[in-house]
């Protein structure tokens, strides 16, 4: 079970720090993607990080915004998302890819991934 943090309501221009977590078990064997879902939208894909973190991927509507790293000590997957905008506002999701691969897939589509945790929300708004 994936269970998401750090969502909150920021203006824009602001930073926020989304947090993955497992319960019971550990990231470190699996690449983890993280997606949103905007407001009558359909769900996008954010990034993607390796188990190792060596390889990591970015939708271009978000890339020099937002970093996504492993923190290793506590096993979470973490969203680095800087310069935010009103359209970056949704449900911010994280999930493993289907199969538990360690890599992430070449396409950040939603359907190469499950394990969805619950999501965060995320509002970008003055």
């Amino acid at each position: 079970q994936l269970m998401e943090s750090g969502g909150g309501l920021v203006q824009p221009g602001g930073s926020l720090r989304l947090s993955c977590a497992a319960s019971g078990s550990t990231l470190a064997s699996y690449a983890i993607g993280w997606f949103r879902q905007a407001p009558g939208k359909e769900r996008e894909g954010v990034s993607c990080i390796s188990s190792s973190g060596a390889s990591t991927n970015y939708a271009d509507s978000v890339k020099g915004r937002f970093t996504i790293s492993r923190d290793i000590v506590k096993s979470t997957v973490l969203l680095q998302m800087n310069s935010l905008k009103p359209e970056d506002t949704g449900v911010y999701y994280c999930a493993t890819t289907i199969g538990g691969s360690r890599w992430c897939p070449g396409s950040l589509s939603g359907s190469l991934f499950s394990s969805w945790g619950q999501g965060t929300h995320v509002t970008v708004s003055s």
